[in-house]
């Protein structure tokens, strides 16, 4: 019906089926079979012809009107689909994700028609800006058996290279050294959520060690520079440590890990997501060795 009413008001103001079918892109045989079905599917005839000319019958005159506002309504509707395509796309991601990696995936999305604006937040704030919809999509943290991307954690100090586990029994102080400082683990707000700090906590009381020495939800910085400056210990994943400088191990007694799925209130802004590759987005959580052939490779579930 719109391609119908385009070439019908192209031609009658064009006065020609030559000219008006040149100005609305179409060949003269397509206009000449589109205004055909018009008239066919009203019951009357929309256009007198001749060999050289085209004007409007009386019933023509009167559904012109109609026919332009239908085009000119269907032509604001494709630009409107066109400014919400190119409509920002906002989306919590982890406050932990590099600048690089994100840089990697706004320019991913960009590539494939969507436009990122990424809000780094902690977990908590992640998941209640998915709940009132101030983001469209969420990369939200759960347990790691639920998840789809998955971030192994480790210790990490300021120590020489190993590559053994270090165990928090280690941690618990002998009789000779008891009015020594303890070493401490030092948690990020990424993982102050209980799958994986209430793990920490369980482990710290049956091996018997201080609450002390186990310090939840400080910022990465304010943690990083507390072990840079002591003998202190900070969960965190490998690329952190790297970025910090500082060596990681895997702990002996359990492997935590986070967990990263995408929340989302209407499941089409969670297929949009979806749709960028799983590497990109796993680079952006801590995971860089993600083969470039593959959106599956260790850490990722499919």
């Amino acid at each position: 019906m719109v391609a119908a009413c385009r070439a019908f008001v192209s031609v009658s103001s064009h006065g020609s089926f030559t000219a008006g079918a040149a100005a609305a892109r179409i060949p003269q045989s397509v206009a000449s079979r589109r205004i055909a079905a018009l008239e066919q599917h009203f019951g009357a005839r929309l256009l007198d012809r001749t060999s050289r000319t085209a004007t409007l019958t009386a019933f023509g005159r009167d559904m012109l009107p109609s026919a332009r506002r239908l085009v000119e309504l269907a032509e604001a509707m494709r630009d409107e689909a066109e400014r919400a395509r190119s409509r920002p796309f906002r989306m919590a991601v982890p406050a932990v994700c590099g600048p690089l990696p994100l840089a990697r995936l706004v320019a991913d999305g960009t590539a494939r028609g969507l436009t990122l604006d990424l809000h780094p937040a902690d977990p908590r704030e992640r998941a209640e800006l998915a709940r009132t919809q101030e983001v469209r999509a969420a990369l939200v943290a759960v347990p790691a058996d639920r998840a789809v991307w998955r971030i192994p954690l480790g210790l990490a100090d300021t120590g020489g290279p190993h590559s053994t586990p270090i165990y928090l029994e280690t941690l618990r102080a002998g009789r000779a050294d008891r009015d020594s400082p303890r070493r401490r683990v030092w948690l990020q707000p990424e993982d102050d959520v209980p799958h994986i700090r209430d793990r920490i906590i369980r482990l710290r009381d049956s091996l018997g060690l201080q609450p002390v020495q186990v310090v939840v939800g400080q910022p990465l910085v304010t943690a990083a520079a507390a072990v840079l400056a002591s003998e202190d210990l900070l969960l965190c994943s490998p690329t952190q440590a790297a970025e910090f400088g500082l060596n990681w191990r895997p702990i002996g007694e359990l492997d935590p890990a986070r967990g990263y799925d995408i929340a989302a209130a209407y499941p089409e802004d969670a297929d949009r997501v979806a749709t960028l590759p799983h590497r990109v987005i796993a680079r952006c959580l801590g995971l860089p060795h993600i083969g470039e052939g593959t959106d599956t490779a260790a850490g990722l579930r499919s």
